[in-house]
C-alpha cells in the first residue's frame, strides 16, 4: 500500500472518530449563542401541586446537612425532603433529619448505585400525594429560587426538566476550576443549545425533575453507573423531552484530590463507553427507521471525550496530509468557539482563561488514567463511590 493512501487512511480514521463531537458541539454552539426562546411559566401555587425532593445519600455525613438545609430553604409549603440513606454505615440519618429530611432506609448490599436508591425513592414517592419528584444529589447546594422555578414550569405542563448543574467548590484548585469550565460547556452551552433548537435537554443526574406520569409510562430501571444518561434514552426513545431550566442552578461538590477525580471520571466516562455498546445500535435503527429526534442524542452517545478528540486531532496535525490539516484547523476553531462561550457564561472569566493553561497537563492525565475509564466500561464494573475531600457541612 502506497504511504499516501496509508496516511490518508488514517486520517479518515481520524475524522470518522471525532466527527460525532464536532459536529454535536457546532451545532450545539451556534443554537447557545442565538436568542432564548420565550418559556412557559405556571402559577405559583403550591399546595395544589406538592413536590418530593429526592436526595439519594451513600455515607454522606459530611455534606448532607448543608444539602438538606439548602434544599428546605429553597423548598416552600406542599414540598416533601425525602432522604434515601442506601446502604450507610455512617450518621448520615442522623444529620439528614436534623437538617429537618424525612428518612428512608435502604440496607441490601446487593443493590449498590445510584439507580438503586432512586428506584426505592421514586417507588416510596409514587405511594404517595405528590404530582413530581425533584432529584439533588448530597453533596450539593440548591439556589434560593430552584424549587419554585421548578413547580412553576411543571405547573405550565413541562414533564420532565434538567436544571443547569454546576460546580460548588470551582476555586479550591486547579483541577476544580477546570471541572467547573467543563461543567458550563457541557452541562450549561450544551443543554441550552438542545433546548434553542427544540431538542431534548438530556438528564445530567443531579437538579433533575420529573412529573409522576412520566414515572408511570417510562418506569425508572437505570441501574448503570451512569443512570442519569441511560434513563434520558430511554425517555427520548418514549418520545418524552427534557425542558432546560437555565434561570436556576444546582451546585455540587467536584473532587479535589487526584484519587477522587480519578475515580469520579473513570466512572463517568467508563459507563459511558458501556451505555454507547448497548444503545447506539437502537439509536441508529431509531434514525434509519426515521425517527429524528434520536439523531442529536445519537451523535451525543457517539461523541469522544474532548481531551482524547484533541489527542486525534493532534495527530492528525502531524500527519502531512493537507485536506486532514485543514479539518484539524476547522475543529480546533469550533472547539476554540464552545470554550470561550462557555467561559463567558461561568462564574469568573479570568479564572476560566487560566483554567486554560491546565488542559495539556489534564489531557495527559486523561491517557494515563484511560486503562480504568476502560475497565468502568465492562459490563460487570461496579458503581464506586467518590472520594470526598470535603468534610464541613457548612454549619
Amino acid at each position: 500500500m502506497p504511504i499516501s493512501l496509508l496516511l490518508s487512511f488514517l486520517g479518515l480514521i481520524i475524522v470518522l472518530a471525532t466527527l460525532p463531537l464536532i459536529a454535536e458541539v457546532f451545532i450545539l454552539t451556534v443554537a447557545a449563542l442565538l436568542p432564548p426562546l420565550r418559556s412557559r411559566d405556571g402559577s405559583s401555587g403550591s399546595e395544589l401541586f406538592p413536590i418530593s425532593i429526592l436526595i439519594p445519600a451513600h455515607n454522606e455525613e459530611a455534606l448532607i446537612g448543608r444539602c438538606v438545609r439548602s434544599v428546605m430553604a429553597s423548598a416552600g409549603p406542599g414540598t416533601e425532603v425525602l432522604v434515601i440513606a442506601h446502604n450507610c454505615s455512617d450518621s448520615t440519618s442522623a444529620e439528614a433529619e436534623a437538617a429537618g429530611a424525612s428518612v428512608l432506609v435502604l440496607n441490601d448490599p446487593s443493590q449498590t448505585g445510584k439507580g438503586c436508591a432512586l428506584s426505592f425513592g421514586f417507588a416510596a414517592i409514587q405511594r404517595g400525594r405528590s404530582q413530581a419528584v425533584l432529584v439533588i444529589d448530597a453533596d450539593s447546594v440548591v439556589e434560593l429560587k430552584l424549587v419554585q422555578t421548578v413547580r412553576r414550569k411543571l405547573l405550565a405542563g413541562a414533564q420532565a426538566l434538567q436544571c443547569r448543574y454546576e460546580v460548588y467548590n470551582c476555586q479550591d484548585n486547579g483541577r476544580t476550576r477546570l471541572s467547573a469550565l467543563a461543567f458550563q460547556a457541557f452541562n450549561g452551552v450544551r443543554p441550552r443549545g438542545r433546548a434553542r433548537l427544540g431538542l431534548s435537554a438530556g438528564i445530567l443526574g443531579n437538579g433533575f425533575a420529573l412529573h409522576r406520569n412520566v414515572l408511570t409510562r417510562v418506569p425508572y430501571n437505570a441501574h448503570s453507573v451512569v443512570e442519569d444518561l441511560e434513563y434520558h434514552l430511554a425517555l427520548v426513545r418514549a418520545g418524552i423531552r427534557v425542558e432546560f431550566i437555565h434561570a436556576a442552578a444546582v451546585r455540587g461538590e467536584m473532587p479535589v484530590t487526584s484519587k477522587g477525580a480519578q475515580g469520579q471520571r473513570a466512572r463517568w466516562e467508563g459507563g459511558r463507553i458501556r451505555v454507547m455498546k448497548r444503545w447506539a445500535p437502537k439509536l441508529l435503527a431509531g434514525v434509519i427507521s426515521g425517527q429524528a429526534r434520536l439523531v442529536e442524542p445519537l451523535l451525543d452517545l457517539l461523541a469522544l471525550p474532548i481531551a482524547l478528540a484533541v489527542t486525534l486531532l493532534i495527530v492528525g496535525a502531524l500527519l502531512p496530509v493537507t485536506w486532514l490539516r485543514f479539518y484539524v484547523l476547522g475543529a480546533f476553531a469550533v472547539f476554540l468557539v464552545h470554550v470561550t462561550t462557555a467561559a463567558l457564561t461561568g462564574p469568573g472569566l479570568w479564572g476560566s482563561m487560566k483554567a486554560l493553561s491546565t488542559v495539556p497537563g489534564y489531557i495527559l492525565w486523561k491517557l494515563w488514567i484511560f486503562p480504568e475509564i476502560w475497565r468502568a466500561s465492562r459490563a460487570n464494573a461496579m458503581w464506586v463511590r467518590t472520594v470526598r475531600d470535603s468534610h464541613s457541612d457548612g454549619k
